[in-house]
This record gives C-alpha cells, structure tokens and sequence, in this order.
C-alpha cells in the first residue's frame, strides 16, 4: 500500500472516530453534566445509571478510549505537520482551519486533566466531586475553556467531515450547513457551561 494512501485512510478513520463514537460520547456527557441544574441528587442518579450498566468497562475501553485514543494522538500528528496559511491569505476557512487545529490540542489536554482528576481519581464519580474541582477558579475556567475548545472542535469538525464524506458537495449546502453547526456550537456551548455552572453551587 502505498504512503498517499495510507495516510487517506488514516484520516478518514481520524474524521470517523472523531464523529461516531468520540462526538456521540461528548454530547451524551455534556448533556449528562447538564443534569446537575436539577441538584446534586439528579446528577448522582444519572451517573449511577451509567455505571450500572452491564460491560461498562468493556464499552468504555472499545468505544471510547480506543477511538479517543486514536483520534487524540493522530489529531496531534495532523496538528503539528499541517501548514498554516491564515496569516498569508487570512481567509475565513484558513482561520477555521487553524482554530480546528488549535482546540484539538487545548481539547487533548483538557481530557487528560479531565480524566485525570475524575475517571482515574480514585474517587468515585459524584456532583461532589466535580464541585470540589470547580471550586478553585482556575481549574473552573479551564474547564469552561476546555469545554468550549472540545464543541467547537467537534462542531468545524462535522462541517468538515459533512465535505470529505461526499455530505455537502456545493458551495450553498456547505454554506447551509456552517449555520447549521455554528447554532450547534452555540448550544452545546451553553449546555456545557451551564452544567459547570450548575457544579459550583455545591449541595443545598
């Protein structure tokens, strides 16, 4: 097999894991954090939903860490070894291109740090938990940044995917679908903020 096309294939299981299931996964648990508006009891309840689900370890490893594991570390490689052009041409798309570029390593090592201080805490995953994680402003608003970093980079992403897989093939359903997933952008944006939000005020 040739270099050029492995390097097609590599990227498009990039795109692919980025998408299903990574970007599945991101909006179930942004939408999952989001339960913590309704009080630290609706939060607790929905996590210990996830956890009692049967082979959660095996899900986990499959269909979670293994393609974020993939997408993450060749979206580094891709990161590092694309040319950058914006500051020639300063395009719209050339912008979005190096943004998409720039919250996949900001996404990278906020899921890390994420990971870090929850999954792999040793603690057992609670609404007190991320409270005390929220509760030092600096660790808050890197969250808030690593959470808008992740949704726009998933947001462009699916624009982008929505190209290189034949979705969008005209100038106007590529300019529809930019709306589209800048209202997408914005609402899981506010979602997630809200959620981190909602961590702060600790138990009533």
């Amino acid at each position: 097999m040739s270099q050029d096309k492995r390097e097609f294939i590599f990227r498009r299981l990039h795109t692919l894991a980025g998408v299903v299931p990574v970007g599945l996964f991101l909006i179930e648990h942004l939408f999952t954090n989001a339960s913590a508006i309704n009080g630290p009891q609706a939060f607790n309840d929905a996590v210990a939903f996830i956890q009692n689900l049967p082979f959660l370890t095996l899900i986990e490893f499959i269909f979670i860490f293994i393609p974020l594991l993939y997408h993450g570390v060749y979206g580094l490689y891709v990161a590092f070894t694309s040319g950058y052009n914006v500051g020639r041409y300063g395009w719209f798309r050339n912008w979005m291109f190096v943004l998409q570029r720039v919250t996949g390593v900001i996404t990278f090592i906020f899921i890390v740090f994420h990971l870090w201080t929850t999954r792999f805490s040793g603690n057992a995953p609670s609404f007190d938990l991320v409270h005390r994680i929220v509760a030092n402003p600096v660790a808050f608003w890197f969250m808030v940044i690593g959470v808008v970093a992740a949704v726009f980079h998933l947001s462009n992403g699916l624009w982008s995917f929505c190209i290189h897989w034949g979705i969008t093939v005209g100038p106007r359903s590529q300019r529809v679908f930019a709306y589209v997933f800048g209202v997408f952008f914005l609402v899981l944006s506010y979602v997630g903020i809200s959620a981190l939000v909602a961590f702060t005020h600790g138990a009533a």
